[in-house]
């Protein structure tokens, strides 16, 4: 590991509402009753949470943001359709209260593109109708798999893609596309990813290096503290039966090296251990609401 200091905040973004039976899937609602709670019209609260990675050394100084949320760039009718609570930029506003502004942030890593994980590159909602790029100084970075599928979607989830985003990421000048199997230049080799196609073509899931273990972003493979149970998968899943076959192997492999993970989705948890428990199911340990700067 390299002599990198970094500090790890999680940084929430606009929430939502959504449907409780999209997001466990085939799970009867008496069972994922107990973990969320639904409102009337039967959506569960989610967050939709950035991790921030500051990284300091002598002759270093790199700020780095993996996701930025869904944003606040849909139109008002839209924005309730998916249930977006807030109307104004959270993300922008919480990472002022960092001290940072969208142009202190020198790499955006990206899992994949659905809206609801990039729509926070964009400046908030106006009249005219127009979206531009915030991040003026940031390197945005993506697999080439997760840009293939959003470039060109099936049209199973076409609706998921924000189709005028992938242009002006191009034009910025600043994008790198990592081809499969490859590693990021932007990140370096201390950042190891890993690959999962269950729940869309080519996510990338960021392994972060740490004294007390390894963290794992894990996007939407594990997006909160319900989907830790290996049968729970979400009805946006592409292939569920691939993403339990893939949790199960990332959740055991970061047991065997006493890691932790890092929930995007989870309106509450933002950090945690695995565990297994006496009937050797996968539960969270050591839960962390809000880390902000924690040394890794």
């Amino acid at each position: 590991m390299s002599s990198i200091e970094r500090k790890l905040s999680a940084v929430l973004g606009n929430s939502q509402r959504l449907d409780g039976g999209a997001m466990f899937g085939n799970a009867p609602r008496a069972l994922w009753t107990r973990w969320l709670k639904p409102d009337d019209l039967n959506r569960v609260s989610l967050a939709c949470r950035a991790m921030l990675i500051e990284e300091r050394a002598e002759g270093h100084h790199r700020n780095i943001l993996f996701e930025a949320g869904i944003g606040a760039y849909l139109d008002p009718k839209m924005a309730s359709r998916f249930g977006v609570v807030e109307s104004d930029h959270r993300l922008l506003a919480n990472l002022a209260n960092l001290g940072l502004s969208d142009a202190d942030i020198d790499v955006v890593f990206l899992s994949h593109l659905h809206f609801d994980h990039c729509g926070g590159l964009l400046t908030p909602w106006s009249a005219d109708g127009t979206s531009s790029l915030l991040f003026p100084n940031a390197t945005f970075v993506v697999g080439e798999q997760a840009w293939q599928r959003a470039t060109h979607p099936h049209v199973r989830d076409r609706a998921s893609f924000i189709s005028e985003l992938h242009a002006l990421l191009e034009a910025s000048g600043r994008l790198e596309i990592i081809a499969t199997g490859e590693q990021s230049k932007t990140l370096g080799p201390d950042y190891r990813l890993h690959v999962s196609h269950g729940h869309t073509p080519g996510m990338l899931l960021t392994e972060l290096p740490s004294e007390q273990g390894p963290i794992v972003f894990t996007a939407d493979l594990v997006p909160g503290r319900p989907w830790v149970h290996l049968p729970i998968t979400m009805g946006y899943d592409r292939y569920p039966e691939l993403l339990i076959d893939e949790k199960h192997a990332l959740l055991n492999d970061l047991i065997e090296r006493n890691g932790r993970v890092f929930f995007t989705h989870d309106s509450e948890i933002a950090l945690g251990r695995l565990s297994t428990n006496e009937r050797g199911r996968f539960e969270l340990i050591e839960p962390i609401a809000t880390p902000t700067r924690m040394c890794l």
